[in-house]
C-alpha cells in the first residue's frame, strides 16, 4: 500500500502541472457538484467506471488550490475509502464525513473534490522502459457546505435574481460585473444581452461563455467578447446559472447604470 501511495503522490505532481481533462477519464462521478448540509454527519458520492479496463483511484478534498495533493490539504472532511480499485461497468460509493470543525454559518463555504484515476499499464510494456509515460486523469468538482439555516429551496431559487449587473469600460472593450448580495455561491456559465423589443423567440447576443462563480456577498467580472460599445438603453442581461442538480437556469436582469 505504501508503494501505491508514493506512486499517487508522483502522479498528483504530474497532473498538477497539466490541465484537468475529466472527459478522458473512464471513472465518472455521478453529479457535477456535492451539496453538504451542515446538519448532516456525512454524504455519499457515487462513481462508475464507464471504461473497458479497471482503474486505480485516489480521492481527496482541497480548499481551492488546483495544484493540491492529498498530503498537503487540511480540510474538515474525511473520505472513506480514499483509495480503491474500480472494475469496468462497476460502481463505487465514497463516504464524505464532516468532522464538525467550525465553519461559517452565515454563508456557504466551498471546497473541491478531486478524483485521480490511473489506468492499468498495457500488457507487453516493460515497466523499466524510460520512453513509456503512465497517464493519469483527474476530475475536480465543487463541494458546497451549506449551513442549516440557509438550506431552503425557496431561498436558493430566490438568490440568483438578486444579482445586480454593471457594465464597466475596460480599454477598448467592456466587462460585466455581477454583484452577489446573497449567502450562496452562484455559478454562471453564460451571459447574453437582450435588447429592448426582443421577443422570447429572439436569440439573445451571447457576450460571455467562459462563465465564473460569484462568491457569497462578493462579485465577479465577466470579460465580454465582441462588445466595443455599450448596448442601447434598456438592454437586459440574461445569465445562465447552475442549480444544485447541475441544471441550467436562465434569469433576466437589468443593467445598473
Amino acid at each position: 500500500m505504501r508503494i501505491r501511495f508514493k506512486f499517487f503522490r508522483a502522479a498528483c505532481a504530474i497532473i498538477a502541472a497539466i490541465s484537468i481533462i475529466p472527459a478522458w477519464a473512464s471513472v465518472v462521478i455521478n453529479g457535477t457538484r456535492v451539496i453538504f448540509p451542515s446538519d448532516e454527519r456525512e454524504v455519499t458520492v457515487r462513481m462508475t467506471n464507464e471504461g473497458a479496463s479497471p482503474g486505480l483511484v485516489q480521492m481527496w478534498i482541497d480548499k481551492g488550490d488546483p495544484k493540491s495533493t492529498p498530503a498537503a490539504e487540511d480540510v474538515p472532511f474525511l473520505l472513506t475509502p480514499p483509495l480503491f480499485r474500480i472494475d469496468p461497468a462497476k460502481g463505487q460509493t465514497v463516504r464524505m464525513i464532516y468532522n464538525k470543525a467550525p465553519l461559517p454559518q452565515d454563508h456557504e463555504s466551498i471546497f473541491y473534490l478531486n478524483l485521480l484515476e490511473v489506468p492499468p499499464r498495457p500488457q507487453g510494456i516493460d515497466p523499466n522502459d524510460a520512453n513509456y509515460v503512465q497517464m493519469a486523469f483527474r476530475t475536480r468538482i465543487k463541494i458546497f457546505f451549506r449551513p442549516k439555516n440557509l438550506n431552503s429551496q425557496d431561498a436558493l431559487f430566490a438568490a440568483p435574481p438578486k444579482v445586480t449587473w454593471k457594465l464597466i469600460r475596460d480599454g477598448n472593450s467592456y466587462v460585466l460585473e455581477g454583484k452577489n448580495p446573497t449567502p450562496y455561491h452562484i455559478s454562471v456559465t453564460r451571459a447574453a444581452f437582450v435588447a429592448p423589443g426582443d421577443t422570447p423567440e429572439t436569440e439573445p447576443k451571447v457576450v460571455n461563455e467562459e462563465g465564473g462563480m460569484m462568491p457569497p456577498n462578493g462579485q465577479f467580472r465577466y470579460v465580454l467578447k465582441n462588445v466595443s460599445q455599450a448596448p442601447q438603453q434598456g438592454t437586459k442581461v440574461r445569465f445562465t446559472y447552475l442549480n444544485d442538480y447541475g441544471g441550467s437556469v436562465d434569469v433576466n436582469s437589468d443593467i445598473v447604470q
